[in-house]
């Protein structure tokens, strides 16, 4: 089975931060998927710009290191290489003094080409870059810019760099990305929710007991101490990709999947958030720090020691209770976790189904399961629904739960896209479907706010929990306590 692959407009793509590790990483191979996938019209160019003195030929240099480190091999054509290397170019700019924005003009030149400006840089950075491409004037109408999170630190700061912002692009222009949205997985789950008859019916308080969603990393800090211990999880995770999934999960079935009629019903969802007061924090949210422990590495530090002064009180995990006050989720919980240096690296959604009223079977056939519907984000991407079968064989009655089991890798067989390259390819068709609208956002940070300041007037540190297990006790206390436990992913 092979993918259609519908080619784009011609664009140049100027990337903020061209030599950083976002575009190292990311977007550099993204982009040459794109080209090797024939997905790219002429004369399509690539931009990169930050404060490094390089030459066309440098840029070119570390693009390919780029891509032959973060590509499989047997994925790279040498020739589509080179031809893509042929489309990148480099202008050294200062964002904070403005030097460089002339030749970046010159660069660019008159051409009436879409024109996305990525901000693979700090978010402090995107406002005086805006203010720098308004007055060279390099803001035309088919001009696009994406932010990368965090969009502020609270709502207030994110109000401010809103408003920043549309001084100089208007909200059709302005792509706030989160790579989350662009998971294969995630956009299945709408097609599993709205192009089915079999789950909408189910898909609500009347036939789901919970959902849990858990994103778990088994890394530390790496190299971004400077930037997460200022952050948090809250902040870092839960803020944007774990209150987008819980809106994917929860939201009504939009009109069309017209960007602003599925962004309306996220908002919606967002607005439904039952608030997390400072008298009620303690019970429904808990904070946990890693400590010194072991993971697949081998022996790893706490998160104090990871840091220059020894101390924080920064949390490295999250887990609360959320509830949405409308009809369709009334008194059903969801339970939200996050957290670094945790047993595995995985992203699930479960829907956990109610139980049946009543077991017909006799005792010997064993405990009758409650059906799960399991979507998995990361890594093997993937859906499993939980259900209860006869074990086969004579000897009577037994059940069995067992999951059917569909894997997209081994369904499909087909290079499943990395998320950056289909949000990429979104932002050049002005598709905003899987962007964040601005009042999404703020009203996100509206909800977490309470939570923050809760956290802080009540002066307790987080729990601390050992690296490479499933975080603090309290994330157990928190759920069990309802009668309920965590699924662990595999």
């Amino acid at each position: 089975m092979t993918s259609q692959i519908i080619p784009v407009e011609p664009f140049d793509f100027i990337a903020f931060g061209g030599t950083g590790d976002l575009a190292e990483r990311k977007l550099l191979p993204a982009l040459f998927q794109r080209q090797q996938a024939g997905q790219f019209s002429e004369p399509t160019r690539i931009i990169g710009a930050s404060r490094s003195k390089l030459s066309d030929d440098d840029y070119r240099d570390f693009a390919r290191k780029a891509i032959t480190e973060h590509v499989k091999a047997e994925e790279i054509d040498d020739g589509e290489l080179d031809a893509f290397l042929q489309r990148l170019s480099y202008v050294a700019v200062d964002a904070r003094s403005g030097d460089g924005f002339a030749d970046l003009g010159k660069a660019i030149g008159d051409s009436t080409r879409i024109r996305v400006f990525y901000m693979a840089v700090a978010p402090s950075l995107f406002g005086d870059i805006c203010a720098k491409l308004k007055e060279h004037g390099l803001v035309n109408d088919s001009a696009r810019i994406v932010l990368e999170k965090p969009i502020g630190r609270d709502l207030a700061s994110a109000r401010a760099l809103n408003d920043q912002i549309g001084k100089v692009f208007d909200e059709h222009q302005i792509f706030r990305i989160d790579h989350y949205l662009g998971k294969e997985t995630v956009q299945n789950l709408m097609a599993l929710r709205f192009g089915n008859a079999l789950y909408e019916p189910l898909w609500n308080s009347a036939h789901i007991d919970h959902v849990q969603i858990t994103v778990a990393e088994t890394v530390g800090l790496e190299d971004r101490v400077s930037y997460y211990d200022k952050a948090g999880a809250l902040r870092d995770m839960v803020q944007n990709h774990i209150l987008q999934l819980l809106c994917l999960v929860a939201m009504e079935a939009p009109a069309s999947m017209d960007a602003d009629a599925v962004r309306d019903e996220k908002l919606k969802v967002l607005r439904s958030l039952a608030p997390i007061d400072p008298d009620i924090a303690t019970k429904l949210t808990v904070r946990g720090q890693y400590r010194a422990g072991a993971s697949a590495g081998g022996a790893v530090k706490g998160y104090a020691e990871e840091l220059a002064n020894g101390e924080s009180t920064t949390e490295t995990f999250v887990a609360i209770k959320a509830e949405i006050a409308n009809w369709r989720w009334a008194g059903v919980p969801f339970y939200l976790r996050t957290g670094k240096r945790l047993t595995a690296r995985a992203s699930e959604i479960v829907i956990a189904f109610k139980p049946i009223p009543h077991s017909i079977f006799g005792a010997g056939a064993g405990r009758v399961h409650a059906n799960q519907l399991v979507i998995r984000l990361q890594p093997d991407e993937g859906v499993k629904q939980w259900i209860m079968i006869k074990d086969p064989g004579p000897g009577g009655m037994r059940l069995r739960h067992v999951p059917l089991d569909m894997s997209f890798a081994e369904a499909f067989n087909v290079r499943n896209p990395d998320a950056y390259e289909r949000l990429v390819m979104d932002v050049v068709r002005g598709n905003q479907t899987l962007f964040m609208r601005r009042d999404e956002v703020e009203a996100a940070w509206r909800w977490i706010d309470p939570i923050l300041a809760a956290w802080e007037d009540s002066g307790v540190e987080p729990q601390g929990y050992t690296a490479g297990t499933w975080g603090p006790s309290g994330s157990v206390a928190l759920i069990e306590r309802d009668g309920r436990t965590w699924h662990d992913p595999a």
